[in-house]
């Protein structure tokens, strides 16, 4: 026999079986064995339908010699009468040779036909039936794509429908509405596609009051229906195959099913064995007992086929028609010759549209255009219809006449003898050729015979499989996740992840951080962002606000106004105030879980309104918390203990109470604090009791929830044995699995995690002290992606790694290196099966990790490393050093400190403040207003220990006791628009003194005095006018006699004598002071100055913040605190367009203004730190 791609073996088992595996052989002692094949069923010999395996149609690895068995268990077994083998490839030294076993059992059920006219009603013994449970199942399959499977009603609205619609799944249901409209009860579920290829499909619906779960195909969707109503109440009866004869006027427009059913069971009632036994109202309907099959033969074309029919020559009117389905937009449908060379046509599905093409030879117009349609490429079976005869063509689309497109163009037909379908013998001529399936294929009003194709006695063809539709819904179920919009071709899909707030291949990754705190280590400042706690976990990402000052805040608000009124003379006995808020009670739920500490101010303010009354009686007012449980403690109190903070404190307005409320007096009164047991926020609703007396009145403030501290962010373990791991729960990440985290590591190589399958496996390791390997078996071959990083990854710093595995791709990250991407086969497994345990920091056999593992995240989930290495030998909770990290973020001189969970910067010994010390604290200065430091505290010594050190250099070598300074840097920035001033004074218990003053001319001068001259030593800095509004930047290093680039005077003592106090503003001291210093000093310094540093002395800082060092600052006037002395960013900040972080935040912002400067110099004596860069004809200085 040949050994083709058209040879088959069938087996008839004589009735429908159950099919659970199958086993094949070569031919006995001979070089003859099938390599791959496929195996389609059916139940009658005709309608195949291809065996289908993780979304595809599967090909079975077959055998590798003539006598071993290879067995294969289906992962679904398949119920059928015939079975076809289908050789894909065979041994290419033999021919095909195949002995096959089929192993199953037996199957029978009872059948029943609908012929879309008469539907099968059953009908309630007491009229009416009143569930809380229902269990409802049946087996379908249908050509038709609309119709209703069955239906039930109440005269209260409830309904429960199940329907097609485009051949999807339809289930309606309402347990009840009311007319007012508050409870609306409607709820609708689509799930399943392609469900009109006459098949069989299974349906089971699980309902238990309003929770849901609905199974087609062995694919389960859960749900909850909408309302409030637990019950179905239907009247009468529920109808199988269509509506009732009583239906409503609006359910007229429904089709009736038409179709087979069989195993129908309504709540333990078997449907169909009760038909069969007439047992059912009306018993005299004559139904049929077996499935009648319609006379449909569908042809199935891959991209390299076509399918050559005869028409009727020399006739002169050319007609076609056919249905067709595809997922494809472009493709082939029609090609046929003109007889004479009259020309031709071809009728493609192009963009969706079905468009024909006439190409004619005889006039000077040699082509003729029409289409019609739009979105043809949806699956769905659609009808094309296209006639032409002498000067008229007509094209027809779903029988729609009325939008049928037609032409008057000139034209002569005259049919030839071949019509080639879905492409030709020679494709080069072609460049779409057609993918998907037609059926009812008349050519010149003639139905063509295509099993006179199949069986070579009528026309040609190549590729092409004949009684068989095998397409696939590759969007069902939808493998793009958080709403992400599926669209597909017949061999792939691709997801659209645009407005979703994910992104990837399969929308799986979320593109905001987790939390605040991983926005702080990406250097953003306080500010409103969208954070996602659990990554690509199910919850959607939420709006917080980030507090990055002093510790990290992450805030999420309500919208209560604070003081909302409640009661006076209310009629109602309690007022239910209602907070809702900018997320989710499980999105908040996930940041507070997460947090070291969490907290939400509550304000009870009352005349004449009692709160909690007494410890034991009944409260008057509570608050609702997290899972809708209530509370009846108040703020500054804890759970189980019905006191207000008062009450704790023993300082109640009366000792009697224990609120201030309580003991209800006519004046205003109030009770106010924290509550901080996290496990009970957020607070959802204030029920307030004691409120409609007469002159009862309450005002309510609740604060927004705030936490603190993110544990899964600084989640660690350190792994200090090369033998020791941790281990988890098996990593539940069939189709789609994401992986994180940080590590470091002194070590060259080790594994990170492993999970173990029978064959399956995933694993992260470090392969070498360059590279991080992601390897994994699904089933098809073990994968293998490796990033090569330039850097030593083994250098004991943080680094990060992102892993993720879908149906389409997978890829590796470390760090800001390349993602590498691995495609999946188009083809094969998609599922990763695992069993064992996960283990992280080692793997079977294999060496394990030396270091620290960090924040590690599986699908979304954090896994607790801290807790499971408290009781695992060989690892140790959290991990030191973070600093080696991070500590260049603490910039300006901040000092980074080491904490158990991380790391802070320490800026008390700096001019600036914020988390990283990058924030100005600067002050805008009155005329006549001045601030004095002193450089040692009030009633202390000299010897102050504190005022020496601070007072010095950082160099601790250079401490001089008797406080005489050898070197000083002075760094600060300033604007002012008045000149003469004086911006900065420092004096001494001797003659010795510093200035930095703006000269009448708006310049810039240094004067020091440190004896041994007659005459102040002088530096002019600049001879522009530095009195210009715009913010200057001055730094000043003296070392002995070296100031920066200049050299003082030979005669000069280089030391600075007995330093008393520094001014800001104004000097204001007794004894001599410099003559032009006076001079200068009236009326003061009008501007802005920042940043203001001296050796490690912050005055500025000292006078704005309450430090130790505050003692020392004397002010007159008021100090305002502004940054308008700072100096702009030397790099702006990125905009709003290209910031993918930037939120909008309302009506809170900043604006930035870049101001021109002339000219910024480094100078003898001093230097202006800046940088420029052109901006049109102008140069900015940024300093």
């Amino acid at each position: 026999s040949d050994s083709d791609h058209y040879q088959w073996l069938q087996v008839d088992f004589g009735s429908r079986k159950q099919i659970s595996a199958i086993a094949t052989q070569g031919r006995y002692s001979s070089s003859d064995w099938v390599t791959q094949y496929r195996m389609l069923y059916s139940d009658t010999g005709r309608n195949w339908k291809p065996y289908h395996q993780d979304g595809n149609i599967w090909a079975f690895p077959g055998n590798t010699n003539s006598d071993g068995v290879v067995r294969h268990d289906l992962q679904h077994p398949v119920i059928a009468r015939y079975v076809r083998i289908v050789p894909l490839d065979w041994n290419g030294e033999g021919q095909i040779g195949l002995r096959i076993e089929v192993y199953g059992c037996s199957y029978w059920a009872d059948v029943i036909n609908f012929d879309g006219h008469v539907v099968l009603p059953y009908r309630f013994r007491n009229k009416k039936m009143k569930t809380l449970k229902d269990v409802i199942s049946l087996k379908f399959k249908t050509s038709e794509s609309e119709g209703v499977i069955f239906h039930g009603e109440g005269q209260q609205g409830d309904y429960i429908t199940l329907e097609l619609k485009k051949a999807k799944l339809v289930l309606n249901l309402n347990l009840g509405s009311n007319q007012l409209g508050s409870i609306y009860g409607h709820t609708s579920v689509m799930t399943g596609s392609l469900l009109d290829d006459h098949h069989w499909h299974s349906i089971i619906i699980e309902r238990h009051g309003r929770n849901i779960n609905l199974t087609l195909d062995r694919h389960m969707q859960h749900f909850r229906t909408n309302g409030e109503f637990d019950y179905l109440d239907l009247d009468y009866e529920i109808t199988f195959g269509g509506m009732p004869f009583s239906g409503k006027p609006s359910s007229n427009s429904r089709k009736n099913f038409k179709g087979c059913m069989e195993s129908i069971n309504y709540n333990g009632n078997n449907i169909t064995d009760l038909a069969k036994r007439k047992k059912l109202e009306p018993s005299n309907v004559v139904r049929v007992f077996s499935c009648v099959e319609p006379h449909t033969v569908p042809v199935f074309f891959n991209a390299t086929s076509y399918l050559e029919v005869p028409g009727r020559p020399s006739q002169d009117l050319f007609s076609v028609s056919f249905l067709f389905r595809t997922w494809n937009p472009n493709g082939l449908l029609v090609f046929s010759n003109f007889a004479d060379d009259l020309g031709n046509v071809e009728i493609d599905i192009n963009e969706g549209k079905v468009s024909v093409h006439i190409n004619v030879t005889q006039v000077k117009k040699n082509r003729i255009d029409i289409s019609s349609g739009s979105g043809l490429n949806d699956g769905q079976w659609h009808e094309v219809r296209f006639l032409a005869k002498e000067n008229f063509a007509v094209l027809t689309i779903d029988g729609d006449e009325a939008s049928a497109v037609r032409t008057n163009s000139p034209l002569q037909v005259k049919t030839g003898e071949k019509y080639f379908f879905g492409g030709k013998k020679k494709p080069k001529q072609i460049s779409h050729s057609f993918q998907g399936c037609m059926q009812f294929i008349h050519v010149d009003d003639q139905l063509v015979d295509l099993h006179a194709v199949e069986q070579g006695q009528l026309g040609s063809f190549a590729n092409v499989t004949i009684d068989m539709c095998a397409i696939i819904d590759r969007c069902v179920p939808n493998h793009c996740e958080h709403g992400g919009k599926c669209t597909q071709t017949w061999d792939s899909f691709r997801c659209t992840c645009d407005g979703t707030g994910y992104s990837g291949a399969t929308c799986h990754n979320s593109i905001y951080e987790l939390s605040c705190e991983a926005y702080k280590h990406l250097g953003k400042t306080s500010n409103y962002y969208w954070i996602d706690p659990d990554g690509s976990g199910a919850l959607g990402p939420l709006k917080v606000y980030c507090n990055m000052t002093g510790n990290l805040w992450t805030t999420v608000y309500h919208d209560l106004q604070m003081q909302t009124s409640v009661g006076g003379n209310s009629l109602e006995k309690l007022s239910v105030l209602q907070l809702n808020y900018s997320a989710t009670m499980d999105q908040i739920s996930a940041i507070t879980s997460s947090a070291e500490y969490c907290e939400q101010f509550i304000s009870y303010s009352c005349k004449m309104s009692r709160l909690l009354n007494t410890p034991e009686g009944n409260p008057y007012t509570w608050w609702v918390g997290k899972a809708n449980e209530k509370h009846y403690y108040w703020g500054g109190s804890g759970p189980g203990i019905q006191k207000c903070a008062c009450g704790i404190e023993r300082n109640c307005t009366d000792p009697k109470y224990y609120c201030n409320c309580d003991a209800d007096y006519k004046q205003w009164r109030k009770d106010t604090g924290m509550l901080s047991y996290k496990e009970h926020l957020p607070v959802s609703q204030v029920v307030v009791g004691d409120v409609d007396r007469p002159g009862s009145e309450a005002k309510i403030s609740v604060g927004p929830v705030r936490c603190q501290g993110d544990r899964n962010y600084w989640n660690a373990a350190s792994f200090v044995t090369s033998s020791s791991y941790l281990h988890f729960s098996t990593f539940q990440g069939e189709t789609s699995a994401d992986i994180s985290f940080y590590f470091k590591t002194s070590a060259s190589d080790g594994v990170f995690l492993e999970n173990l399958g029978n064959t399956d496996f995933i694993k992260l390791e470090l392969k070498s002290a360059t590279e991080v390997s992601f390897s994994f078996d699904v089933g098809n071959g073990p994968v293998e992606i490796i990033v090569r990083s330039p850097n030593q990854l083994n250098d004991d710093q943080w680094h990060r790694v992102n892993a993720e595995r879908n149906v389409k791709q997978a890829s590796l990250q470390v760090d800001q290196l390349p993602l590498e991407v691995r495609k999946a086969p188009t083809e094969g497994h998609t599922r990763l099966e695992l069993y064992s345990q996960l283990y992280v920091g080692a793997a079977g056999g294999q060496r394990g990790f030396l270091g620290c593992i960090r924040s590690l995240r599986m699908n979304g989930v954090t896994l607790d490393l801290e807790e499971r290495a408290k009781v695992t030998p060989g690892v140790k909770p959290g991990c030191s050093g973070h600093c080696t990290s991070y500590g260049m973020y603490c910039a300006n001189g901040g000092k980074c400190v080491e904490k158990y969970n991380g790391y802070s910067c320490d800026c008390s010994k700096t001019a600036y403040d914020g988390p990283f010390c990058i924030k100005d604290v600067g002050a805008f200065f009155e005329e006549g207003m001045w601030l004095r430091y002193n450089f040692h505290s009030p009633g202390t010594s000299m010897k102050d220990l504190v005022s020496r050190t601070l007072l010095s250099s950082t160099d601790p070598e250079t401490t001089a006791p008797d406080l005489n300074l050898n070197k000083e840097e002075l760094s600060f920035s300033f604007s002012t628009t008045k000149s003469p001033c004086v911006l900065l004074y420092i004096s001494s218990y001797t003659q010795d003194f510093m200035a930095v003053l703006v000269k009448p001319s708006g310049n810039l001068q240094i004067r020091y005095s440190l004896g041994g001259t007659k005459e102040p030593y002088n530096i002019d800095v600049d001879h522009r006018n530095m009195a210009n509004g715009q913010p200057h930047t001055v730094n000043i290093t003296r070392n002995g006699r070296d100031i920066v680039l200049y050299s003082l005077p030979t005669a000069s003592d280089i030391q600075f004598n007995s330093p008393k106090a520094l001014f800001l503003g104004k000097v204001i001291e007794i004894g001599k002071i410099d003559q032009d210093i006076y001079k200068y000093n009236t009326p003061g310094f009008t501007g802005c100055l920042s940043r203001v540093q001296f050796n490690q002395i912050a005055p500025l800082k000292a006078a704005l913040r309450p430090t130790n060092a505050s003692s020392h600052v004397h002010i007159q006037g008021e100090l305002v605190e502004s940054n308008c002395g700072a100096s702009p960013l030397t790099i702006p900040p990125m905009s709003a367009a290209t910031d993918p972080w930037h939120l909008d935040s309302g009506k809170t912002g900043s604006i930035m203004i870049l101001i021109p400067i002339s000219l910024c110099l480094l100078c003898l004596g001093m230097h202006l730190s800046a940088s420029f860069y052109m901006r049109g004809d102008r140069y900015i200085c940024l300093s």
